[in-house]
C-alpha cells in the first residue's frame, strides 16, 4: 500500500469513529479513483473480492473474478495453466496468477478476432 493510501485509510477510519450519519473527508485522487471503481462495480451488480496477505483467494472467487465457471477453473488448475498452492484440502489461487491470466486471454480473444474479420475481409463476407 502506498503511503498516500494509507494515510487516506487513517482518515476514513477516523471519520468513522465520530458520530453521525453522513462523515467529510479529503483523499488524494488515487483514493477517490479508487472509491469510484469500487462503487462503479457495486452499482452494476459486480463481485468485489478484498484479500489481506498474500492475496490469495478461493476457486470460487478466482472462478468469479475470471468470468468462468468453478468447473472451468479446476480444468484450468489441473493443467498447470493457472498456479496454486493447497491449504490442507483446499485450493488458493493468488490474484496476481488471475490477473496474468486475464491479460493473456484478453491478448488471445483480440488476436482471434483480428483473424476472423481479417478472413471475412478475404472471402467478401463485409458489409
Amino acid at each position: 500500500m502506498t503511503a498516500t493510501l494509507e494515510r487516506d485509510a487513517l482518515a476514513v477510519q477516523d471519520a468513522l469513529s465520530q458520530q453521525g450519519e453522513q462523515i467529510l473527508i479529503s483523499v488524494a485522487r488515487e483514493t477517490a479513483e479508487k472509491i469510484a471503481a469500487w462503487m462503479g462495480a457495486e452499482a452494476q451488480g459486480q463481485s468485489i473480492v478484498t484479500t489481506k496477505g498474500l492475496r490469495e483467494v478461493s476457486p470460487s472467487e478466482a472462478a468469479s473474478m475470471m468470468g468462468i465457471s468453478r468447473v472451468q477453473l479446476h480444468k484450468l488448475l489441473d493443467k498447470g495453466i493457472i498456479p496454486f498452492r493447497k491449504v490442507g484440502s483446499h485450493h488458493r489461487i493468488r490474484v496476481e496468477a488471475i490477473e496474468r491470466w486475464l491479460e493473456i486471454e484478453d491478448a488471445r480473444q483480440e488476436k482471434a478476432m483480428a483473424e476472423l474479420m481479417a478472413l471475412q475481409n478475404e472471402l467478401g463476407l463485409t458489409e
